[in-house]
């Protein structure tokens, strides 16, 4: 690493992430976390998504932000429909047209790591692997090479893809991968095509990074290196602050605050999650009927751009907020969510099982109900309460989308919050958290294999 420091200035890093929020965010903390090698970092993005992942970054000291340099590409217009509120939640296709809107990046990327190819020593692109298609001229650049984060976790990684195979299932999974639905079968149409394209560019990378931690998914992060062959690949997750703390003390800490340890169940179901009506009905009527304590950050998914428009303000059951005064508090703004889970207070997370909220729980040592709606989500869902058990589900996955029952979910925040197996589950999830928070420390399994990375892309 020494001789590595010496020559770093010869080196820059681009960052391309999806126009996502829970990818955006992992990779403007993966630039924070590369330019504090003081390695020279740019953020490319549309200036739309430049603005949203900056205004959203949760618990990264600001210097650390300064020191990212912010590149901006502007898209064509993507008009989002709105979100469909009326049938139980599925894919938001609303976002598809934000993610198509990117192909038009191809050129002017290319364009723009030209360019600064005669400034440096060597430029290494860190792409989103759902941003393949715009980064594929990079390998004809000759001091250019290019690494794709993946920011879902191994264990779906590996799920998808055995699926499509005849080749048995890796021993630490088979029977789980037996039960789980396809990717097409969680997705849109629009969504599909969208991955295929990028899948068809992803073969010119020079390696792979992971936003998890060999800890908790060596398995599947090992299957996943056989498939890759030679191609170089690195575990440096969770790619998250340690200690995630703000200036900003928000409404929802200040009243977690007043409340007891592992006394609150937290609730949120991510940026691509819109529960129609009769689904925040039941969920209002559950957690009233538990008598556990809450927080609820009720928002509408993100639209292509999150900053036009007045967002939906859910209906709630007519007088909830005034019966659960003091036992329950509903956030309907954006929410800092590692803060949250870092709390003393927060005892269980009610979760659509988003791999930025997965990770972030892992981490903070907080068991989980699992509720997967789409995607990758029902895999992780897996892997928390079957692999890891560290949470348990508050329904099996159904691709026919039925609304959750009060009554159910009720009986699921009982047994998470209020039972012999909701503290099984809490001291489970505290001690992989502790070995997780170890890892990413100095000296920790991920912070040694992110200090390889640093050493191979300034050899």
């Amino acid at each position: 690493m020494a001789e590595a420091r010496g020559r770093e200035c010869e080196v820059a890093v681009v960052i391309v992430p999806l126009p996502a929020q829970g990818h955006l965010n992992q990779l403007l903390h993966l630039s924070c976390l590369i330019s504090s090698y003081n390695i020279t970092v740019s953020f490319l993005a549309s200036p739309l998504h430049t603005r949203q992942a900056k205004a959203r970054i949760n618990g990264v000291h600001p210097h650390l932000l300064a020191k990212i340099h912010f590149h901006q590409i502007p898209l064509p217009d993507f008009p989002s429909p709105p979100p469909d509120r009326t049938s139980p939640t599925k894919f938001p296709s609303h976002l598809c047209p934000s993610f198509l809107a990117t192909t038009a990046m191809r050129q002017p990327f290319a364009d723009h790591v030209r360019h600064i190819s005669t400034r440096y020593r060597r430029v290494v692109v860190v792409h989103d692997s759902m941003m393949s298609f715009v980064v594929q001229d990079v390998p004809s650049i000759p001091n250019a090479e290019t690494y794709a984060l993946n920011c879902i976790s191994a264990f779906s990684l590996s799920y998808f893809a055995w699926k499509p195979t005849d080749s048995p299932p890796p021993p630490a999974a088979a029977d789980l991968f037996a039960e789980l639905p396809s990717f097409e079968g969680s997705v849109t149409d629009e969504i599909q095509q969208f991955t295929h394209l990028q899948y068809k560019a992803l073969n010119h990378r020079s390696g792979d990074l992971y936003n998890t931690c060999r800890l908790i998914e060596s398995p599947f992060l090992e299957t996943l290196q056989i498939d890759a062959g030679n191609r170089k690949s690195w575990a440096i997750g969770p790619i998250l602050p340690p200690n995630p703390s703000s200036k900003r003390h928000h409404k929802s800490l200040q009243w977690l605050d007043k409340h007891e340890p592992d006394s609150v169940l937290y609730i949120s179901f991510g940026t691509t999650t819109t529960m129609c009506d009769e689904e925040i009905a039941e969920l209002a009527k559950g957690l009233e009927q538990s008598k556990v304590k809450f927080l609820w950050v009720l928002r509408e998914a993100d639209k292509g751009n999150i900053f036009s428009g007045e967002p939906r303000r859910a209906v709630l059951p007519e007088g909830f907020e005034q019966r659960v005064e003091g036992v329950g508090l509903v956030v309907r703004d954006w929410a800092p969510q590692p803060e949250i889970l870092a709390h003393p207070a927060t005892g269980g997370f009610v979760s659509h099982c988003g791999w930025n909220s997965c990770i972030e729980s892992i981490m903070m040592g907080v068991a989980m109900a699992a509720w997967p709606m789409h995607s990758d989500q029902p895999a992780n869902a897996a892997l928390v309460t079957r692999v890891l058990k560290t949470g348990l589900l508050v329904r099996p996955w159904s691709g026919d989308k039925e609304v959750v029952k009060a009554s159910s979910i009720e009986s699921v925040v009982r047994r998470l919050m209020a039972s012999e197996e909701g503290d099984g589950l809490r001291s489970r999830a505290k001690e992989v958290g502790a070995a997780v928070q170890r890892a990413v420390q100095p000296g920790g399994a991920s912070r040694l294999e992110l200090d390889s990375f640093i050493a191979h892309i300034t050899r």
